[in-house]
């Protein structure tokens, strides 16, 4: 592995990530862990950080998750409400 290839000395902190950019860290920080050649102490803090990326991606699906069934139930009252007069 080359000075190149390690860890930035300052990544952007993994709560301050989008989805699609938590999303592209962690397919990056796996790309570089299956493509061997990095020492121990760099393999560690790739999969520190790839543990960290893959909780904030579950973050955001979550909320997610819980806007659309905020929607879908207020759709729902909304089908159940009698009609204004």
């Amino acid at each position: 592995m080359t000075s190149g290839d390690s860890l930035a000395p300052d990544p952007v902190p993994v709560q301050e990530l989008g989805y699609e950019q938590a999303r592209d860290a962690l397919v990056e920080v796996v790309r570089r862990l299956e493509s061997g050649g990095a020492t121990l102490e760099e393999s560690l803090a790739l999969w520190e950080r790839g543990e960290a990326l893959a909780a904030r991606c579950e973050e955001w699906l979550a909320g997610a998750r819980h806007r659309v069934h905020a929607t879908e139930s207020a759709d729902a009252a909304d089908d159940e409400a009698p009609p204004a007069v």
